[in-house]
This record gives structure tokens, sequence and C-alpha cells, in this order.
């Protein structure tokens, strides 16, 4: 079985995100999670957070390897041995989106392959964005993040 790579910004890391990084960590024999380093997108959590709070979110999971990035996805993904990028998907919304990714990945690296995992129907509404939203605001989003994410949101809003 090969070692897929798992990119995102995780700004912060949902139980979205760690529902596919579980399902895709019982299909493949390793799973390297990418933390973009830098977006085009205002972040919350440097780089440095981002990667620690994901640390403590995987730390169950032998298979599973954080590590920062910047550059072209799937140029890291050849770099780091991956056969196939792994993608969630939320609704047919991101299919699309992911779809021209796909194929410009395809255009500059035919040999990585993508592969779509669905998320679960419970997290099928969570985003990193509304997450941020919600806890900006005193919302309950104990059921949504682990534990040490609600912790640190509240800590990055109660501060400024």
């Amino acid at each position: 079985m090969p070692l897929v790579f798992y990119s995102g910004t995780f700004d912060p890391v949902t139980r979205g995100h760690m529902d596919i990084v579980e399902r895709a960590a019982k299909l493949f024999e390793k799973v390297v999670v990418g933390v973009f380093d830098t977006p085009s997108k205002t972040l919350l959590f440097s780089t440095e957070e981002r990667v620690d709070l994901l640390l403590r979110a995987v730390g169950h999971m032998p298979n599973v390897e954080v590590m920062p990035y910047t550059g072209l996805t799937v140029e890291f993904a050849l770099h780091i041995g991956a056969a196939a990028i792994v993608r969630g998907v939320r609704s047919i919304t991101d299919v699309d989106y992911e779809g021209a990714m796909v194929m410009m990945n395809r255009k500059l690296r035919p040999q990585i392959d993508t592969i779509f995992l669905y998320t679960s129907l419970e997290y099928q509404f969570v985003s990193s964005t509304l997450i941020k939203e919600v806890a900006r605001y005193g919302g309950d989003i104990s059921n949504l993040v682990a534990e040490h994410v609600a912790a640190a949101l509240e800590e990055k809003y109660r501060t400024g």
C-alpha cells in the first residue's frame, strides 16, 4: 500500500479534516499531512501553530506524519514519494473546484494521482472558516474540533 499526501491550510484542523485523515490512514500504509504555509488567504494560526495542532490531533495514529510545506502541492507530493494526493470533499461544489486542480496537477505531474474521500455526513457542513466565525462570537464548537483546538481558538480570540 502506497504513501499518500493529504494537504491543506488546516486553519484550524476540524473533525472533518480528521475524518479524512483517519479514513486515509486505514486505507494506506502511510499518510503525510501537509500544512501549506503560504496560502493566498489570511490565517488565524501560524504555520508552527497549525502543525502543532495537527500533531496533537493525529498523535494516536502511528502511520500519519505531519509536515509543513511550501510551493506546489503536486511537486511536494512527488518530493516525498507519494503515489497519490488525497482530497476531502463535502459537496459537488468541492468536486468542481477540486476537479480543476486535479487536471492541472495531472498536466504538471501525470504520475501523481488524486483520490477523493467524501467527508462523513456529520461533518459535511464543517469548514475552518465557519468554525472560526462561530468561535469568534463564543458559539459552541466542542463537537466540531478537538478539545485542544477549541482551547487554542478561545485563546486566540480572547487575546486578539
